[in-house]
C-alpha cells in the first residue's frame, strides 16, 4: 500500500511540474499534446513501483520538453540543461535503487525504454531543426528501439527474457547523452560543433554496434533460458 502512495505521489508531482513548465516557459510546441504525454506517463507511473524507478521516470516525463527545445535551434540551451537533468537521473536511480531497494527485473527493463523514448524524442526534434543528419537519429532511435522488440519477440514466444542493465548499454547511452548535448551547448553558444558533430557520428554508430554484440554475446550464452539483457 505504501509503494503504491508513493508512485502515486511521484506522478502527481512529476504532472505538476509539467504543467509548471507549460505555464511557465511557453515553451514552442503543442502543448494540448504535451499535457496529454504528461497525463499518460502520470497514470503508467502510478503502477510503477520503486523510488529508483521513479527517478528513471523522469525521463520519459523530460521527452516532452526535449522535443520542443530540440526542434527550435534558438532553445538548444535550454535543450542541453533538459538532456544534464536526465543524464544526473541516469546516474542517480542506480545508487537509488541499491539503497533503498533492491535493483529489480522492472527496472532493468524500464531503464533502456525512458533512455529510448527521451533520446529518440531528442533525436527526431533535432533532425527537423536540422542540427544533425538523419542517419544519425536514425542510428539512435534503432539503439533502442532493436533490443525492445528483441525482447517483444522472446515474450511472444513465450520465453522470458533476462532483463538487466549492462556496461555496453549504460555507457553507450552516456555518450550519445554527452555527444548530443555537447552538440547543443557548441550551438547556443555559437560555438563551431563540427568536431562534436563528427565525434558524434563516429562514436556513437560504434558504441551502438558494441551494444548489439554485448547484447547478441549474452542472449547467445543463456540460449537454455533464452535470456536477454536490456541495454
Amino acid at each position: 500500500m505504501r509503494r503504491a502512495w508513493t508512485a502515486f505521489a511521484f506522478s502527481l508531482a512529476y504532472f505538476g511540474l509539467g504543467l509548471a513548465w507549460l505555464l511557465g516557459a511557453h515553451p514552442p510546441g503543442p502543448g494540448d499534446l504535451f499535457v496529454a504525454w504528461f497525463l499518460i506517463v502520470a497514470a503508467v507511473g502510478c503502477f510503477i513501483p520503486g523510488i529508483a524507478n521513479q527517478v528513471s521516470l523522469a525521463r520519459a516525463y523530460l521527452a516532452a520538453p526535449a522535443l520542443a527545445y530540440s526542434m527550435t535551434p534558438g532553445n538548444l540551451g535550454s535543450l542541453a540543461v533538459v538532456l544534464a537533468i536526465a543524464g544526473l537521473t541516469d546516474l542517480v536511480d542506480g545508487t537509488i535503487a541499491r539503497r533503498f531497494d533492491r535493483p529489480s527485473t522492472l527496472g532493468g527493463g524500464l531503464d533502456p525504454v525512458v533512455d529510448g523514448v527521451l533520446l529518440g524524442a531528442v533525436a527526431v526534434g533535432l533532425v527537423l531543426s536540422e542540427i544533425i543528419p538523419a542517419w544519425l537519429a536514425a542510428v539512435i532511435v534503432v539503439r533502442y528501439l532493436l533490443p525492445a522488440l528483441g525482447a517483444l519477440v522472446l515474450i511472444s514466444l513465450h520465453r522470458r527474457p533476462e532483463l538487466r542493465h549492462t556496461v555496453s548499454g549504460q555507457i553507450s547511452t552516456a555518450l550519445i547523452i554527452v555527444l548530443v548535448g555537447g552538440i547543443c551547448l557548441f550551438r547556443f553558444l555559437n560555438q563551431d560543433a563540427t568536431n562534436v558533430v563528427i565525434g558524434a557520428e563516429v562514436v556513437i554508430p560504434i558504441a551502438t554496434v558494441a551494444t548489439f554484440m554485448h547484447l547478441a554475446w549474452a542472449a547467445r550464452r543463456r540460449r537454455p533460458a533464452a535470456a536477454t539483457q536490456a541495454g
